[in-house]
């Protein structure tokens, strides 16, 4: 079944760090792109940074200069690594993964920043 897992979500304060993980199941082949996206309350859900197999990155405005992505393509894995944490990062993190047959998602993990 495919299915991506994500753990290291959790409650931390303001300028505080955290590292997200997500492993891809290998029934889920060829993946192309891997990344985070997150949804906070009564807000539209928002690509937050995502890698491709070649290495390129995209990140959302807000993040850039605290997060970073990685991949680990040989364990279908994709890390974020979140630093000087702030309220405004306090969302439920979704991760995503694509290939030629469309777009996998996590179930999510929630991150909650206390100010």
């Amino acid at each position: 079944q495919a299915q991506l897992v994500e753990s290291g979500g959790g409650l931390v304060q303001a300028g505080g760090s955290l590292r997200l993980s997500c492993e891809a199941s290998r029934s889920i082949f060829s993946i192309n792109t891997m990344g985070w996206y997150r949804q906070a309350p009564g807000k539209q859900r928002e690509l937050v940074a995502q890698m491709t197999t070649g290495g390129s990155t995209i990140y959302v405005d807000s993040v850039k200069g605290r997060f970073t992505i990685s991949r680990d393509n040989a364990k279908n894995t994709v890390y974020l690594q979140m630093n000087s944490l702030k309220p405004e990062d306090t969302a439920v993190y979704y991760c995503n993964a694509k290939n030629f047959l469309g777009a996998y998602w996590g179930q999510g993990t929630q991150v909650t920043v206390s100010s």
